[in-house]
């Protein structure tokens, strides 16, 4: 037992590994409140919870994308959600850029399940497959959003900043 599962635990980092290894030397850049950044490794992407959520895509497909709650990966590098989110917390935001420099904006709010039951996701698959170069090998998936505007293809950095 103790084999297979240190074999499922292989095989799911080897996943994780191929799809986020191609952007950005395989990292992902986060920056949190306090100006820190850091780079997500695989090893710590690994770590993560994970989730998937059926939506319809921009060409009005259904798919099912696959990663880690962004959420999570806030938790992850300190940012306060749950019980902290309140107060001069309210004005913060999240501000996600992509390779090609197309950049877009979170209130907060939306990350955390006290204020909403959607999950934004950090897409790692697609329909079971790492996604596409032209797509991955990170996006954002925001379900609930009619357009996908803010559905951040190419993923290589993540910003906590406040509004002033």
């Amino acid at each position: 037992m103790s084999r297979m599962l240190h074999l499922a635990v292989f095989a799911l980092f080897a996943l994780v590994n191929s799809a986020i290894c191609e952007a950005q030397n395989g990292a992902l850049r986060v920056v949190s409140l306090d100006s820190k950044a850091h780079e997500i490794t695989t090893q710590e992407w690994a770590q993560l919870p994970r989730a998937k959520i059926k939506v319809i895509d921009h060409s009005g497909a259904e798919a099912t994308f696959e990663g880690v709650p962004a959420s999570a990966l806030l938790k992850f590098i300190g940012v306060p959600l749950g019980s902290e989110l309140r107060g001069k917390n309210l004005s913060l935001y999240v501000v996600a850029e992509g390779a090609d420099g197309y950049k877009v904006v979170y209130a907060l709010t939306e990350f955390d399940s006290g204020f909403t039951d959607a999950v934004v996701l950090i897409a790692d698959h697609r329909d079971g497959q790492a996604l596409s170069r032209d797509e991955g090998p990170l996006r954002i998936v925001v379900p609930w959003e009619k357009r996908q505007a803010r559905w951040l293809r190419q993923l290589v950095g993540v910003r906590v900043e406040e509004a002033r």
